[in-house]
This record gives structure tokens, sequence and C-alpha cells, in this order.
């Protein structure tokens, strides 16, 4: 069989087939217009995308860094890249493009320094693609990790524009690195060049015959340790702690909810901040109802109410509530996704978190537990061990230790990104 690859153009069938989905899906996602649904606000962000685009650069002369990510976790590792790309080559303006409404929503409602640009990147179809790198023009273009549209990524390529991959992390099992992944390889290969997070994701490119890498590390440890520095203020917060321990449960889903609880309900030495994955009101008044000690949400915490555990009702804040937090326990990993455990990293506490069902997705995970600074349970009496452990002063001040040595060790991807960016313009 693989005989026959070497002598068929695998990529002259697969593109067919790869085009012809992304003009099935985008037909029938316009079935979802107007709904309230995630696939709905896809289609409806989407409207007079081009126009909004082409009214920007009328009016915007200098040359762009265009950035596309996936959604607001992926905006978050690109944005030490961009801070360093506007320190470093401030002629550039940069425009951001989301494939996702939750972090189109979430970003473009703030103002974003050093950003000039916030849109949607259009569903991946050739015409599209080339409409919107018509109108945008841009003179460099990034890709975050791994959301990578075959399109607009080979058009720009034809266009000879310089092609970045940032905080690359890839897994074996991806079909870049099957025998019958040449097309997607095309995709890899049409990089100027490939920043990776770790030298596995440079040990599978290199085996497929792409060598223009470079190990940089996880860009987000930048990201983490600026938002440590200059954390969010809230003084009500602080007089909620009131100088107890504090446990911050960020990102919850109910299966950790389920794993908590029954500590929360049989240590009151400790104080507790839970911030849900989604804000719904109806599963936090139900937690609420299986808590045996006094529970407030923060969009109460003006009322004087005394309480020992705290729900975040907004988002936003999570990031900076680990200033608070003696331990973090992170969620996601019994679901859909573990989340950011750098960030409680970057305030220098152990982070606890589930058993993950795939590995290789979050190497952070294990990187931390390798460190000593993160720690993995199954159950409610794993939990609680954890946390018992971790009472006893040494061992919380190794941990403590780790987690700083952690993300100190990891710190400057983004300079080292952009200096490579500038040296291979002066090249070309």
């Amino acid at each position: 069989m693989e005989s026959l690859w070497t002598v068929l153009p695998i990529f002259a069938p697969m593109k067919p087939i790869y085009d012809f989905s992304t003009h099935l899906f985008s037909t029938l996602a316009k079935i979802a217009t107007g709904t309230n649904s995630k696939l709905g606000k896809l289609v409806d962000g989407r409207e007079n995308l081009f126009g909004k685009l082409a009214e920007f650069r009328k009016n915007f002369t200098a040359p762009i860094a265009w950035f596309h990510v996936a959604s607001l976790g992926e905006y978050e590792q690109a944005r030490p890249v961009i801070a360093e790309l506007k320190r470093k080559m401030p002629e550039y303006g940069v425009v951001v493009s989301f494939f996702s409404p939750s972090g189109f929503d979430h970003v473009s409602n703030k103002s974003q320094s050093d950003v000039d640009f916030i849109t949607y990147l259009p569903i991946d179809t050739p015409r599209n693609a080339k409409m919107f790198l018509g109108i945008l023009q841009p003179a460099l273009a990034f890709f975050v990790k791994y959301d990578l549209w075959a399109n607009h990524i080979l058009t720009a390529k034809k266009m000879k524009i310089p092609l970045f991959l940032i905080s690359a992390s890839m897994r074996a099992d991806q079909i870049y690195f099957k025998v019958y992944g040449g097309f997607f390889r095309k995709i890899l290969e049409s990089f100027a060049h490939i920043f990776t997070q770790n030298r596995e994701t440079i040990d599978l490119l290199e085996g497929v015959g792409i060598g223009c890498t470079t190990l940089t590390g996880d860009t987000r440890y930048d990201r983490v340790k600026q938002i440590s520095q200059h954390p969010k203020s809230f003084p009500e917060i602080k007089s909620f702690v009131a100088g107890k321990p504090v446990l911050v449960v960020g990102s919850a889903w109910e299966e950790d909810m389920d794993l908590i609880l029954p500590f929360i309900n049989t240590h009151s030495e400790y104080c507790y901040i839970v911030a849900p994955h989604d804000i719904n009101v109806q599963a936090i008044e139900k937690w609420q109802k299986r808590i045996v000690r006094k529970s407030i949400k923060y969009s109460e915490i003006g009322k004087n109410q005394s309480a020992d555990v705290l729900f975040i009702d907004n988002i936003g804040m999570l990031s900076s509530l680990y200033q608070y937090a003696r331990i973090a326990y992170i969620g996601g990993a019994f679901g859909k996704g573990l989340h950011n455990i750098l960030e409680p990293l970057a305030y220098g506490i152990p982070v606890v978190f589930g058993n993950l069902q795939k590995v290789t997705k979050f190497p952070e995970a294990e990187i931390s537990k390798n460190q000593g600074c993160g720690f993995s349970v199954s159950t409610e009496k794993e939990f609680e061990e954890i946390m018992g452990e971790l009472e006893d002063p040494e061992v919380y001040q190794k941990a403590c230790s780790s987690a700083e040595k952690l993300v100190s060790g990891n710190l400057g991807s983004a300079a080292k990104i952009i200096q490579s960016v500038m040296d291979q313009i002066k090249k070309s």
C-alpha cells in the first residue's frame, strides 16, 4: 500500500473532497441562521464579514500581521507574541481572526491592547479564502497551535505571504502523520517556520520531512506570568476570604463538583471560591442545595452576606482569582478537556485536577505532575488524601517552589519567536 501512495498524487483527490465538505458545512449551517445555538451564532456572526474587513482595510494602510486563533484559549497563547511583535515591529498593525463564536464574543466586547481589528474567519472554501486574503493583504500570517484551515493557508502560500505556526503541539495519532495524510501534510509544508511546544512535535514533523522547526515552548507561560504579576483587584473577595486558606475551583463541571462537594461539606477550615465552566444559574443553585454550609453568588456579595462558599456568576475573573488561593482545583479533565492549569501555577500554588482521558492533549498536566506541583485524582477519597498531604508545610512549600520553577523556566517563548521571524524577514 505504501508504494502505491508514492506513485499516486495524494494531494489531487483529497482536495476536492475537502472543498466539498466545507461547502456542504457552509450550506447546512445556514439552516441555523437566527437561532441562539452555537452554530447559529457562528453563521450570524459572519454576516457582512467581507464588508467590515474592507472598511477597516480602506482606512488602515500599515502592513498587517494576521493572527488566526480557534477560540479564547488560543488567543491567550497569541497575546504574548502579539505584544512582542508590537514592541519589536511597531510599524505593523495586528488583525486577529477567530473561528469560534465564544472566543470572538468574549474578546470583541472589550478593548484589546495591541490589536487593531478583530474578525471572524470565513468558512474555509476556496472562494472565501481568496476574498478574505485579497482584502486583508497581510504581510505576515500566524496560526496558533492547531486550527489549520487548508484553503486559507494554501492561498496565503500562493500569495507568497510568510506563514508561521506558533505553540504547535502535535500527536502521532493526528492525520498529518498517517499514510493517507498527504493532503494535510501539504498544509504543514506551507509554513515558513513552525515553532513548537515540545521536542516530540519536532520529531513527528521531521519524520514526515518537515524540517523548518524550532523548539520555543508554550507561549502561555509568558501570558500567565503577565497576568499573575498584574491581577485584577477584588476588595470584596479579599474581605470575603478574611485571611482564611482558600481553595479556588476553576472551570467546574458537574463531574468535578461531584468529587469536591463532599470535601466542602466536611472541611470548614477552608473557604471556597467556585467558578463554573458555564455560568448557569440553575446549575449553581443545584450545587448550593447540596452544600450544608452557607454559600452565596458573587452578584450577591455586596449584600453583606456572610458565607463560606462563593460561586462566581460572571465571566472574566478566574485568572485573577488565584491570587487568593492556597490551592487550586482545575476542572474539565473528566469531560470536554482540562482548563488552563498554568494560570494558577503562575501564582506559585499547587494544582489538583481530574485524571485525564487523553493525556497527550494536555502535556502540561503530566509536566506539572513530574515537577511536583500538579496532582491528579479520580475519586473523592483521592482528592481528600491529596488535600491532606498538602497540609504538611514542607510538602506544600515544595509544591509551591516547583510551581514557581516550572513557570519561570519556561518564559521567553514569545521573544524567541519574534526574533526568529525578524531574522527570517531580513533574509528574504
